[in-house]
């Protein structure tokens, strides 16, 4: 049996896309604004992000998202928010490679020195307090000696302390005797 279209059937009411006047237009469908220190994200009119217009975590995950699902292009945000191309580029292609998390669950490693982690920094001291000098244990650990001076003088590392200092005499009691 075939269905009659035609025929008394419910039709549902098409919705016209309605934007706030403030709106900026990404695409022809998708729209952005801001209200009271709020980005909305509208899809036809309906709202479908929102976010703090602090909060740059979700603004660049959000734009990464527009972007990977093709509802827009990096150039149509680009003219939108004034900033360049090439970084809604590299928000989808954060978001293709470790998801939302990425963007949020991401761990703050600036100002960290990315070769000395916690593994050689133990390795490190280990090596200094069984009395190897900077330049060895900088080789042993795949370092540069530069490296293992800094975090000495920062505190991070603490020079071998010999355990008979005591009992030997310094340079200038050797002289005297």
């Amino acid at each position: 049996m075939l269905l009659n279209l035609h025929k008394n059937t419910n039709k549902m009411q098409m919705q016209l896309p309605f934007f706030p006047t403030s709106t900026k237009m990404i695409s022809d469908c998708w729209g952005v604004f801001e209200k009271d220190d709020f980005v909305y994200y509208i899809h036809v009119g309906l709202p479908v992000y929102v976010h703090s217009k602090d909060d740059m975590a979700t603004y660049r995950y959000v734009t990464g998202t527009l972007v990977h699902l093709h509802a827009c292009s990096p150039s149509q945000l680009s003219k939108i928010f004034k900033v360049n191309k090439i970084n809604f580029i590299r928000y989808t292609k954060k978001l293709k490679e470790g998801g939302s998390g990425a963007f949020f669950n991401a761990e703050d490693n600036r100002g960290k020195c990315h070769k000395m982690l916690e593994d050689k920094l133990q390795k490190a001291q280990e090596l200094l307090d069984k009395g190897y000098s900077h330049l060895k244990t900088a080789k042993e650990i795949g370092v540069n000696e530069a490296t293992i001076r800094y975090h000495l003088k920062s505190g991070n590392l603490k020079k071998n302390n010999p355990i008979n200092t005591a009992s030997q005499p310094n340079r200038t009691e050797q002289h005297r005797l």
